[in-house]
């Protein structure tokens, strides 16, 4: 590789690390190309880069970044994956692909600069992600609304069967 496609590479990983909220480091060590098709497909979906990078290009791009600790532990073969909008949907997309593939493996990574080892990503992918939470957060702030109207409804109820008694008591009378 050239000296001038090696800046080019630098440049564009250290831009793309600079937008990501979090970068994991992966290990594709046995994998063919058909399962690493797989996992980049898997990645473009929840809006995720992965790229397979020479460590020393992957050290100098991460430097000065919120993921430039990463550059300490880069060792043998590995792949960076940053995500941007939602870290949950990353860590969920490779924990999948690890699931069914044994030979892959997520090593570590930062999340917005606090570093996560490879149980820290496996935790985060076990959470609820961004659109869950939004869903339930949504729901409680509708339930507060919704049980007031009930129980408005409940007393205007009770009123109506209490006059409803009584007009049925005067008419039996």
């Amino acid at each position: 590789m050239k000296r001038q496609e090696k800046a080019q590479i630098i440049e564009q990983l250290h831009e793309k690390a600079s937008r990501a909220s979090i970068a994991v480091v992966t290990d594709f060590k046995g994998l063919s190309v058909e399962e690493m098709t797989i996992l980049r497909a898997k990645c473009f979906e929840v809006g995720v880069d992965y790229q397979v990078v020479k460590n020393t290009l992957a050290r100098l791009a991460l430097k000065d970044t919120d993921h430039g600790e990463l550059s300490e532990h880069l060792k043998e073969n590995c792949a960076v994956a940053l995500g941007y909008d939602d870290p949950v949907a990353l860590a969920k997309a490779l924990a999948d692909f690890g699931k069914g593939n044994k030979k892959f493996s997520m090593r570590f990574g930062t999340l917005e600069g606090q570093f996560l080892d490879s149980d820290g990503v496996k935790e985060l992918a076990k959470m609820p992600s961004k659109p869950e939470l939004l869903s339930s957060v949504l729901g409680t702030m509708q339930a507060v609304p919704r049980n007031f109207v009930c129980l408005f409804a409940n007393i205007e109820r009770k009123f109506l069967y209490a006059l409803t008694a009584i007009k049925e008591q005067k008419e039996a009378a």
